[in-house]
């Protein structure tokens, strides 16, 4: 065996052991928008019905030293920290599909190659399968986060009009 086919073999080997914590991944990134999307409906149909408790107000308050309010500045960062988990999520599931899609990918080339259609339709499966789980995941929470930013934006923006009105 040459030094280059060893390097392969050992980078292939490599490769395999990270599938199955790659498939985990996946999992709780569609778990995760799953639940993600229902704290969405249900924040939508208060807002809808405006029973909806704006937690942009409520840590604005709690944040206040005695005359001083919270600044901007800082209810924008606690924006950003409470919509950090969709933007990674929505980013990092793509990538996780797509190492998921390519480690089975060598396999079934190798059965391919020796005509072992049975084993290339088993990888191609879960080839396919986790790329198209990844894609949900990360579609459910990119669509989230980009109405949840606005929500927010727009709560901001309103607490902003107050504090002018209340001088």
């Amino acid at each position: 065996m040459t030094a280059f086919a060893a390097i392969e073999t050992l980078l292939y080997d490599v490769s395999r052991l990270f599938l199955a914590p790659v498939m985990l991944l996946i999992g709780i990134a569609l778990a995760y928008a799953l639940v993600m999307l229902g704290a969405f409906a249900v924040e939508a149909w208060q807002r809808n019905s405006n029973t909806h408790p704006k937690a942009l107000f409520i840590h604005a308050r709690q944040g206040t030293t005695g005359q001083t309010p919270m600044a901007s500045d800082d209810l924008e960062l606690w924006i950003m920290k409470r919509l950090e988990w969709l933007r990674i999520v929505s980013r990092t599931a793509p990538m996780l599909g797509l190492i998921a899609t390519m480690i089975p990918m060598g396999p079934a080339l190798l059965a391919l190659g020796s005509g072992n259609a049975a084993e290339v339709g088993r990888n191609m499966v879960a080839a396919f399968s986790a790329v198209i789980l990844a894609l949900l995941a990360a579609s459910i929470c990119f669509f989230i986060l980009g109405i949840r930013r606005r929500w927010l934006l727009q709560d901001l923006r309103e607490l902003e009009r107050q504090r002018e009105v209340l001088g």
